[in-house]
């Protein structure tokens, strides 16, 4: 065997199979009829918990609201986080992953539909999932007026009066998933252009965009992370916010490229990428996954020890309750000690198997950890884990899977033009 690309068939296209889209159709189906069927569960076993909840009486729409913004908020980010991960290469030059680059790029296909998934969603949704677009909270005349909402009422309504119409919170929302799309957008025109020129220029370009990405992504993802899911919990708020639900799309997108590098390597493709490369993938799943940790960990001891009623009240009605109290468990076993443990040793972060094991229930897991940030603020005991969750999460995740996988056979499966791609060839570790 000769030691260049040259002996690959870099102009390798993958072939959306027929088996493929049946498998992912299955599941599609599946998922469509366990959501049917917790739909009607849920207006049938007529949860009305108004008596014990005042004038807030529990319609079963809600539980299929807070599955939407769940999922969407979800989703959106594993797509812009392939994008991320993708702009990182270019930032720091790097060299090993070069074979795997329509990877990660290929996660961002869903961001169009995602952004108009969660927009479209915030505006059905938005009195269920979010009290603070209640207007009599910012009445002081109104028995129900919260001047700790009222104090934070401008981050949502300005320059309109608070309680009207939130245009400084949907601006936001445009802005980023509208920059996130357009970024996207643009470092896979020059990506597919460098295919066809060939040449260092495309490079040094994508090394300046992806820079301004990255300077973008960093405060875009943060105020979304307290936009989209903190002010769930309006009077509740954690300064590392931003970094914990970075954390936790990053390890979830992390888990998503290395599942499709490995579906292609099965497949016959990316011959150009062996173990060394997986092991990277799986050393990255397993560092940012302990990354996540200490972020969970950082937050809750922070607040659980200072003891301050406002702050402690966020964990009080996780962790005592008897919906969501096994999930916080739930939510640790998967993210942390099931990696932790399983990826410690060398050996199994270059077999596919363990890695095909762990990157699937990490991308359960983290769906969890969104889980307990958004039903417990809006459904409170209302909320659980049934047929309606498991139904969206399988429609969302098959339909999502259905559009990276249909985009990924459009173009080359590697940059072939990619000035590191020897040096990728040649990883070792």
């Amino acid at each position: 065997m000769g030691h260049s690309t040259t002996n690959y068939n870099l102009d390798q296209k993958f072939d959306f199979s027929a088996a493929l889209k049946k498998s992912i159709m299955t599941v599609l189906g599946i998922g469509a009829v366990l959501l049917v069927a917790g739909i009607i569960l849920s207006m049938t076993g007529g949860h009305d918990h108004g008596a014990e909840e005042g004038a807030h009486a529990y319609h079963w729409y809600q539980r299929l609201f807070a599955n939407l913004w769940i999922n969407n908020v979800y989703f959106t980010g594993i797509a812009v986080i392939g994008v991320f991960f993708f702009a990182i290469q270019y930032a720091a030059q790097a060299g090993w992953s070069a074979g795997i680059l329509r990877v990660m790029l290929s996660l961002g296909y869903w961001l169009p539909i995602g952004a108009g998934l969660l927009i479209v969603s915030y505006f059905i949704v938005s009195h269920d999932i979010f009290h603070w677009t209640h207007a009599y909270l910012f009445d002081k005349n109104d028995p129900q007026y919260d001047y700790i909402i009222d104090g934070k009422g401008g981050f949502f309504f300005w320059p309109l009066e608070k309680g009207t119409f939130p245009i400084f919170f949907v601006v936001r929302m445009f802005v980023f998933l509208g920059v996130w799309i357009f970024f996207f957008n643009k470092l896979k025109a020059l990506s597919f252009e460098e295919d066809r020129v060939g040449g260092t220029e495309h490079w040094r370009k994508m090394r300046t965009w992806s820079a301004f990405f990255l300077v973008f992504f960093a405060v875009s993802s943060s105020i979304a992370a307290w936009d989209w899911v903190m002010s769930i919990d309006t009077h509740w708020f954690s300064t590392l916010f931003g970094w914990y639900m970075f954390a936790s799309w990053f390890v979830a997108g992390l888990s998503a490229i290395t599942l499709i590098t490995l579906y292609l390597r099965d497949k016959g493709y990316l011959e150009m990428v062996n173990e060394n490369h997986i092991h990277d993938l799986g050393k990255f799943v397993f560092g940012f996954s302990i990354f996540w940790t200490y972020l969970w960990f950082s937050q809750f001891l922070l607040i659980y020890y200072a003891n301050i009623p406002e702050e402690s009240v966020y964990f009080v009605e996780r962790l005592q309750s008897d919906v969501y109290g096994p999930f916080v468990f739930v939510n640790l076993i998967l993210n942390f000690f099931l990696p932790f443990f399983v990826l410690m040793t060398r050996d199994a972060k270059r077999h596919g198997i363990f890695l095909k094991v762990v990157c699937s229930l990490i991308i359960l897991g983290h769906w969890f950890d969104f889980f307990l940030m958004v039903q417990p603020g809006t459904l409170g005991h209302n909320g659980g884990f049934g047929l309606m969750e498991i139904g969206m999460f399988l429609v969302y995740g098959a339909g999502a899977a259905w559009v990276v996988m249909s985009n990924l056979g459009k173009g080359n499966l590697v940059a072939k033009n990619h000035p590191m791609l020897e040096e990728s060839y040649h990883h070792h570790i």
